[in-house]
């Protein structure tokens, strides 16, 4: 396994570590964040932003944004293809407590790229490098900026090592890149080794980002890629503790298990109750319903309590419902 650096320096700012929670549109909001921090990680993302939203003060927009001590310290990044908007709302989140701005170069959804944001900026690295250049000089020196990117458009433009050196000209201090090109979308595996090319072009640290689901995965990034770090996204939906675990392997080579399914019931409640205060017991529940899904899977009888919770309303019946499921599993152990 590769050497891994501890902490880990981004321009200015110091993490404890190199694993960082990837940004995920409707999932990485502050009360998973919070989670996966306190059992950590190294630094957490926001969900993606969009630039003009966060500008014209949009509700859903500012909670999205919204740090607490907790996740401390925490990046917000941004979605956009204007250099003046972009460095305004990087600005913004700045003064709400952000500690790193990333700019989004590597999201694949048809809509983002449609408005020649996310990875279509990767088509036009002219504009890619005004934006960079724009956050960069309208935040302060000791904010750190950052930009995430995939490998390229599609497999005939690779340019995410000549993306990355004008990231590093421009004064950014760290670079991610996701191992597929915008074209592959999530299909296919990721490549780990292409990502050693981005590495090897620039002197600031380069993360590494796709398919970590175990800390084999993990380990086998960091040798493949040679990266500072490992950017974990969908591996840790309903596993708030991976995040974590991974830290302590790279550290030590220690397997640390997976917490006892009394401690899992405890944090999906915790988790449920904290997403209710945030948006309120309508939308709360609702959002819920993923996370409740991802941290069941593969408990026996998950599958019709899935169906069940699914059109629960009421918080208290869906809390009866996890806690019968966890009783249920507890048993089963047991009897194994």
């Amino acid at each position: 396994m590769t050497a891994v650096a501890f902490p880990l320096r981004i321009g200015p700012l110091t993490v404890a570590n190199p694993v960082l929670l990837a940004p995920m549109s409707g999932v990485t909001d502050q009360p998973f964040r919070r989670l996966v921090k306190r059992f950590g990680a190294g630094l957490v993302f926001s969900e993606m932003i969009a630039s003009a939203q966060m500008i014209r003060a949009h509700a859903d927009t500012l909670r999205m944004s919204t740090a607490c001590g907790d996740e401390h310290p925490m990046a917000v990044q941004l979605a956009g293809n204007e250099p003046e908007v972009m460095a305004e709302a990087a600005r913004m989140n700045v003064d709400r407590g952000a500690a790193l701005i990333d700019i989004n170069m590597g999201c694949p959804v048809k809509k983002v790229v449609k408005g020649y944001a996310g990875s279509a900026l990767m088509r036009d690295e002219a504009l890619a490098g005004r934006i960079m250049a724009a956050v960069r000089k309208a935040v302060d020196p000791a904010v750190p900026v950052t930009v995430k990117m995939r490998l390229g458009w599609d497999h005939d433009c690779l340019n995410a090592p000549r993306l990355a050196r004008i990231a590093q000209e421009e004064g950014l201090a760290m670079v991610t890149v996701h191992g597929r090109t915008r074209n592959q979308m999530y299909k296919g595996s990721a490549d780990w080794g292409a990502i050693r090319a981005t590495v090897e072009a620039v002197s600031i640290p380069v993360i590494g980002n796709g398919d970590v689901e175990s800390l084999d995965d993990a380990a086998g990034l960091m040798t493949a890629s040679g990266a500072a770090g490992v950017m974990i996204g969908r591996g840790c939906q309903g596993r708030p503790w991976f995040l974590g675990q991974v830290a302590h392997f790279l550290a030590t080579g220690q397997r640390r298990p997976d917490p006892p399914l009394a401690e899992q019931r405890a944090v999906l409640l915790e988790h449920l109750d904290a997403l209710l205060d945030h948006y309120g017991g309508y939308k709360g529940i609702r959002v819920a319903r993923k996370h409740i899904a991802w941290y069941t899977t593969g408990l026996p009888g998950g599958n019709a309590f899935r169906e069940r919770v699914n059109v629960l309303e009421d918080a208290d019946a869906v809390r009866a419902e996890i806690d019968a499921l966890y009783d249920t599993a507890a048993r089963a152990k047991a009897a194994a």
